[in-house]
């Protein structure tokens, strides 16, 4: 008897993002991409992680308290003010000296 061979699937990584398994776990080893696939309720525009340099995916700001964690963990990403550029241009009450 023929064997059936095993057809990967396309794994879901965000709301309308879907990449073979391989580059999930690929995208997971990237600095920055560890949480990769977490979200998957979360739209492809609500993320920061391509604008530092990580994987999509990756550093989620769809609310103003992921914003702050974005912020706060983009040391992690390759290029950590990409990151905040992008959460800034999303939620501009988080740049410095707009205080009220």
């Amino acid at each position: 008897m023929a064997t059936k061979e095993k057809k990967k699937r396309a794994v879901k990584i965000a709301k309308g993002v879907k990449v073979a398994p391989e580059l999930k776990s690929k995208f997971q080893k990237k600095p920055g991409g560890s949480n990769v696939g977490k979200y998957k309720t979360i739209k492809k525009g609500d993320f920061c992680g391509p604008a530092g340099g990580s994987p999509p995916g990756s550093f989620p700001v769809n609310s103003k308290k992921r914003a702050k964690s974005a912020l706060s963990y983009a040391k992690n990403a390759p290029n950590p003010s990409g990151i905040k550029k992008c959460v800034h241009s999303k939620f501009p009450e988080f740049k410095k000296g707009n205080k009220k």
